[in-house]
């Protein structure tokens, strides 16, 4: 029995619309989980977020762990009450960011010791430590397990070494997690674009036997093809019956492709780091509000947005702040992104609901002109 029950309320080919329900309320699914890193969605606050229709929230074991510390955000209340975020929290296990951020990482059986990109400290991340800061520290509702990430493009003979690891250290992140009736524990797939290691990576983790599982090891570098071919096969291979969570991906098109085969849940950066640079996605693909055409543009940047952001700001006004390098286009763009991604999840799961996915997706790819 799951510490969280998915229902599957629908299908359309291999795309699943569903809930999974926690203690903390229901994520609707397919779910996008915008990333507060640091115990904030950059730029916005917990209401504005809240208010773009967000389910889940997405915090960060590594940049938690060095800044405050587990150990304060647990003296003071737990994530939840820290940030003021009181629906379900995702904390990813911290073993991305170690690899890619630190600079000086080596990687044993036993754990990886980084030094803090911070201030140099030097730390130890093992699958039992990671579970004590996400499970017991910050007191997140989905936990992950503390994987190796292999960067790309890897040699099958690296990839299987990574794979291989993930898969141990996925076992002693599930001994140390134990059972628990509040919190769930989602292990993650590795195997980088080898199909073989894929399957073999789903098979040791269902005998370890997990709340949710998650495809790892995409969205660093192959491109929106490769990541496609892999997600041909790679939710299959997980069990239906369970969430299926793709990390760190993605654009708006990729979210579209990878739920019509078979994923659930996803989270990225993106729409709060393009949003930064001045980047607006939309239903006609992405848009840069720096350009000079926009400068007296009256109109919004969806007039039928229940998003202020999108609603009631003339993209000359929005070009006027960036220019001006005022804060507030940063927040507004933000803003206005994380509310797209959210109206994107709530069209997907309306059209798998209503038995025309297959329509919803080209007719998206069209108006996307390839954004």
């Amino acid at each position: 029995m799951a510490a969280f029950p998915f229902e599957i309320k629908a299908t359309d080919g291999k795309a699943r619309t569903g809930v999974l329900k926690t203690p903390r309320g229901d994520i609707r699914t397919p779910a996008f989980m915008p990333v507060g890193t640091a115990g904030t969605v950059k730029a916005l606050t917990v209401d504005q977020v809240k208010d773009t229709g967000a389910d889940i929230i997405l915090g960060n074991t590594y940049h938690l762990m060095l800044r405050p510390s587990a150990e304060r955000v647990k003296r003071l209340g737990g994530l939840h009450r820290f940030m003021r975020w009181d629906k379900p929290i995702l904390t990813d296990s911290g073993g991305f960011q170690v690899m890619s951020l630190s600079g000086i990482s080596k990687v044993t059986e036993e754990a990886v010791t980084f030094a803090s990109h911070i201030d140099g400290t030097k730390h130890v991340l093992s699958p039992e430590r990671s579970m004590e800061i996400q499970a017991d520290l910050l007191g997140s509702d989905i936990v992950m397990q503390l994987d190796e990430c292999v960067a790309w493009p890897a040699e099958e003979k690296r990839a299987r070494e990574g794979m291989e690891l993930s898969a141990r250290w996925g076992l002693r992140s599930k001994t140390a997690f134990g059972t628990r009736d509040t919190q769930a524990l989602f292990g993650i797939q590795q195997g980088s674009t080898f199909e073989n290691l894929r399957k073999e990576s789903s098979e040791r983790l269902q005998e370890i036997g997990f709340d949710g599982y998650a495809i790892g090891g995409l969205a660093v570098g192959e491109g929106h093809e490769a990541m496609c071919e892999v997600l041909d096969y790679a939710p299959g291979l997980l069990p239906a019956d369970k969430p299926r969570y793709l990390m760190g991906v993605g654009k708006p098109i990729d979210l579209v492709e990878a739920v019509w085969r078979g994923v659930d849940m996803f989270d990225c950066v993106l729409p709060t780091r393009s949003g930064r640079h001045g980047q607006a996605w939309t239903w006609d693909g992405a848009i840069n509000i720096k350009n000079a055409r926009f400068a007296e543009d009256e109109s919004p940047l969806d007039p039928t947005s229940d998003c202020p952001a999108s609603r009631d700001y003339s993209k000359a006004y929005l070009r006027h702040l960036f220019k001006a390098e005022e804060i507030l286009g940063q927040v507004l763009l933000s803003w206005h992104n994380i509310a797209f991604f959210q109206a994107l999840t709530a069209a997907m799961r309306a059209a798998i609901q209503e038995g025309r996915f297959e329509q919803f997706r080209r007719e998206f790819a069209a108006r996307q002109k390839g954004g």
